[in-house]
């Protein structure tokens, strides 16, 4: 079955494309979901003066991601957390901990569009991908530091 996608779908296209996908799929997902439609004259009409406007809205967004991109090229966020001795974290550096340095920085992120590839579970220099928008990415290095033990 054809259909038009009225939003993007990892793994199968972008919005505005037509992909061919199975019926089943079709009707209990992607149209109860109003992310896609069935690929009629009407709806490709329809979907087209959509488009127009979605691409206006997103070079907007693409330029903000873009400015907030360049905000963070260099940055690097310092963060302590209890360690034992081999440098071995208790627990793991989590997206919200980094969208909370972000925030106390000035930046703005929300911790969804931080992605930690593995978990950070020791102390150190660690680089983790920051999405702001579907076509920029940018890098962050997050420095882990060990607690500063109480002098008794």
């Amino acid at each position: 079955m054809k259909v038009i996608l009225a939003d993007d779908i990892r793994g199968l296209g972008r919005r505005g494309d037509t992909v061919t996908v199975k019926p089943g799929y079709a009707r209990n997902y992607l149209f109860p979901n109003q992310v896609a439609y069935e690929a009629t004259d009407a709806n490709v009409r329809r979907l087209g003066e959509e488009k127009k406007k979605y691409d206006e809205r997103m070079m907007g967004e693409t330029k903000v991601a873009q400015d907030v991109a360049r905000q963070m090229e260099g940055l690097t966020v310092v963060l302590t957390k209890k360690a034992g001795e081999e440098g071995v974290l208790y627990g793991s550096v989590t997206a919200s901990e980094i969208a909370d340095a972000l925030a106390q920085k000035g930046i703005q992120v929300d911790r969804r569009r931080v992605e930690v590839a593995e978990p950070i579970k020791r102390l150190g220099q660690h680089k983790v991908h920051v999405r702001l928008h579907r076509d920029v990415v940018t890098e962050l290095v997050v420095q882990v530091e060990p607690v500063a033990a109480a002098t008794a």
